[in-house]
C-alpha cells in the first residue's frame, strides 16, 4: 500500500461520514414527520381493531370479534366488493382519457406544456365538496341537462344522477388529473425518435405503441393507476352526494363506524382490511414493473 492510497482512504471516510451527517439533517425532519402522522395513527387503527367498542367507548378487551363480524356479515362484503369493482371501472375509465392527452401535451404541447400540465389543477381551485356540488347544478335531475332535455321535449336522462354511473362519473372527474400528470411525467422522457425508427422499419402505429411507447412509460402508467385505484377504493363522499342507495361504499360504511354508529373497533378494522387491500394492490402493479426494459439500470452516472 502507497503514501498516496493512506491519504485517500481516510479523506473518503470524511467525506462519507460528511454526508451522511447531511443527509440525516436533510432527510430527518421528513422522516420524522412520516413516522409522526401516519405510522402512529396507522399502529393505533390496528390496536382498536382488536379491541372492544361499548357506548361510543374503547375498551382494551383483546379479540378478533370485529374480523369476525367484518367477514361474515354480508352486507360488508357487499360493500368492498361494489367499492373494488367501482374503484376498478374508474381506474379503467381514467386509463382510457388520459394516455391520449398525456401523449398530446408531452408530443405536440411544445412551449405550452407546463401551461396544460398546471390547467390539470385547475378543479382543486375549490374543494371536493364544492367540485361535487357542481356535478350535481350538471347532472341533476333539474341541472343543466337535464333542464336543456326537457326544454326542446326531450325526457330527461335519470341515469345520471343518484345512480352508480352518476357516481363512476363524478369519481373519474375527480381523479382524471392525477393519472394524466403520472403518465406525463414518464412520457415527456420518452425518446419519440424511437417511433420514427420502428416506423422506417416497417411498424404500424398501433404495434409500436404496444411494443416501445407502452413498456416503456409502465412506470408512469403504474403510479397513476395506484394513485387513483386506492382512493377510490376508500371513497365515500363521492358515492354519498352523487350515487345514491345502490352506491353505498365500504368507506361510508366505515365513516358511519367513526360517526352514527360510534362502532370504533369495528370501523378500525375495516380500515385495516382497506390498507391490506391497499399494499396488496401496490404488490402487484409493482410486480410487474420490469426496470431494466422501462430504461432503469440504477446506474447513478456522474
Amino acid at each position: 500500500m502507497t503514501a498516496g492510497t493512506l491519504q485517500i482512504t481516510p479523506r473518503r471516510t470524511k467525506l462519507h461520514r460528511l454526508f451522511a451527517y447531511r443527509f440525516a439533517l436533510l432527510a430527518g425532519p421528513g422522516a420524522l414527520f412520516i413516522m409522526i402522522a401516519l405510522l402512529l395513527p396507522l399502529l393505533s387503527i390496528v390496536v382498536f381493531s382488536f379491541w372492544r367498542t361499548e357506548s361510543y367507548e374503547l375498551y382494551a378487551d383483546w379479540n378478533l370479534d370485529n374480523y369476525r363480524v367484518m367477514l361474515t356479515e354480508p352486507a360488508y362484503r357487499v360493500f368492498f366488493l361494489r367499492s373494488f369493482f367501482m374503484a376498478l371501472a374508474v381506474t379503467l375509465a381514467c386509463l382510457v382519457i388520459s394516455w391520449p392527452v398525456a401523449y398530446f401535451i408531452a408530443k405536440h404541447g411544445g412551449r405550452y406544456r407546463l401551461l396544460l400540465v398546471l390547467l390539470l389543477a385547475a378543479p382543486f381551485f375549490t374543494g371536493v365538496i364544492l367540485r361535487i356540488a357542481a356535478l350535481q347544478g350538471l347532472f341533476g335531475p333539474i341541472g343543466l341537462i337535464n333542464m336543456t332535455l326537457t326544454e326542446i321535449g326531450l325526457p330527461p336522462i335519470q341515469v345520471l344522477m343518484y345512480t352508480p354511473l352518476a357516481a363512476g362519473i363524478g369519481l373519474v372527474y375527480l381523479y382524471v388529473p392525477f393519472m394524466i400528470t403520472a403518465i406525463y411525467l414518464s412520457v415527456i422522457n420518452f425518446n419519440f425518435e424511437l417511433l420514427e425508427v420502428a416506423k422506417i422499419n416497417g411498424a404500424k402505429p398501433w404495434r409500436a405503441f404496444i411494443e416501445i411507447t407502452w413498456p416503456l412509460n409502465w412506470i408512469g402508467t403504474a403510479i397513476g393507476l395506484v394513485v387513483v385505484f386506492i382512493p377510490c377504493l376508500a371513497s365515500a363522499v363521492t358515492q354519498r352526494f352523487l350515487g345514491g342507495t345502490q352506491s353505498s361504499s365500504f368507506g361510508m360504511s366505515l365513516a358511519q363506524q367513526f360517526g352514527e354508529t360510534g362502532t370504533w373497533a369495528l370501523g378500525s378494522a375495516m380500515g385495516v382490511a382497506l390498507f391490506v387491500s391497499s399494499i396488496v394492490a401496490i404488490v402487484l402493479i409493482g410486480r410487474s414493473i420490469n426496470l431494466k426494459r422501462s430504461g432503469f439500470t440504477g446506474v447513478i452516472n456522474p
